[in-house]
């Protein structure tokens, strides 16, 4: 397996018209992301659908992608959820299949403090010796993973990195004075990709590299090359995509916008609906300008 990728994908969950997942089309897709330049794969995430995925569908799910990727590109299982003992076990399953990593959202719902943030990811992290990513998102889960927190997880070997998605480019600048060198910072905001870049982060896990994979890791790489200007240009090119994607709740907008671009995605599970007429002239007008419908 390569370094520790860069640029990954949040992958959505194709379905059939029964909504059943369909297997064969999240094969395809995540061999069509991986041949567009993502270094890996984040399956049942958020973009993923994963509160109305079963058990039993994630782990068929894990082993379906993991299987048709192989050591092309990293898979990471997402298999947080808000009851510590239910994610350890999932965890531990997961492990088993043979994905390549573990990211685990902070639970929502019960809205811990810090130190039960703390000795729930310390539990499930034992639970693998695979690395896993931490994903802090507060505007769901309603429980901000704050950066003395995530320092002292990062002690913790096998936590190996945090998907940073509180849109807090203060919390992520203390963040990095906390963590050490070899701890990866994400973004977890497409539009704010370049922005953590510059206050020395790892990576993006996305969703908009569902469409532009390409394009994104040339962001990433010129930057890194220390080619500013070609970094911040190909951000101004990107960032009607950038906001069309989050129009709506994640991951409506990403898998309307799958659906015109003729991929496989199928439609969502409720309580989420699809795309309304507005929504989707929003989103077709930004793939047009970003050259992808």
């Amino acid at each position: 397996m390569n370094n520790f990728p860069r640029l990954l994908t949040a992958m959505i969950t194709p379905f059939k018209d029964d909504l059943s997942i369909d297997f064969a089309g999240a094969q395809k897709l995540a061999l069509q992301l991986i041949a567009e330049g993502n270094e890996g794969l984040v399956i049942s995430g958020t973009t993923g659908e994963s509160p109305t995925l079963s058990k039993e569908e994630k782990l068929d799910l894990f082993k379906a992608i993991k299987e048709a990727v192989g050591a092309k590109a990293w898979v990471f299982a997402g298999t947080g959820s808000n009851c510590t003992l239910d994610s350890a076990h999932l965890t531990e399953e997961a492990t088993r299949t043979g994905v390549d990593g573990i990211m685990l959202v902070t639970p929502y719902y019960n809205k811990p403090n810090q130190e039960g943030l703390y000795q729930h990811f310390k539990t499930i992290a034992a639970t693998t010796d695979l690395p896993v990513i931490l994903y802090n998102v507060p505007g769901r889960t309603a429980a901000n993973l704050l950066p003395d927190t995530v320092a002292k997880l990062a002690a913790i070997p096998n936590i190996a990195a945090v998907k940073e998605s509180s849109g807090n480019l203060d919390q992520i600048s203390i963040l990095k004075t906390k963590v050490p060198e070899d701890f990866y910072v994400y973004s977890g905001d497409d539009f704010l990709t370049l922005p953590m870049l510059a206050v020395g982060c790892y990576g993006i896990i996305s969703v908009v590299a569902h469409l532009v994979a390409k394009e994104m890791r040339e962001m990433i790489y010129a930057y890194l090359d220390g080619d500013v200007q070609k970094a911040c240009r190909l951000h101004l090119q990107l960032y009607p995509i950038f906001k069309a994607l989050f129009v709506t709740s994640n991951p409506i907008p990403v898998k309307k916008a799958l659906a015109l671009a003729g991929r496989p995605a199928g439609k969502l599970r409720l309580p989420l609906v699809e795309a309304s007429t507005a929504e989707t002239q929003i989103i077709s007008e930004a793939m047009k300008a970003v050259g992808v419908l």
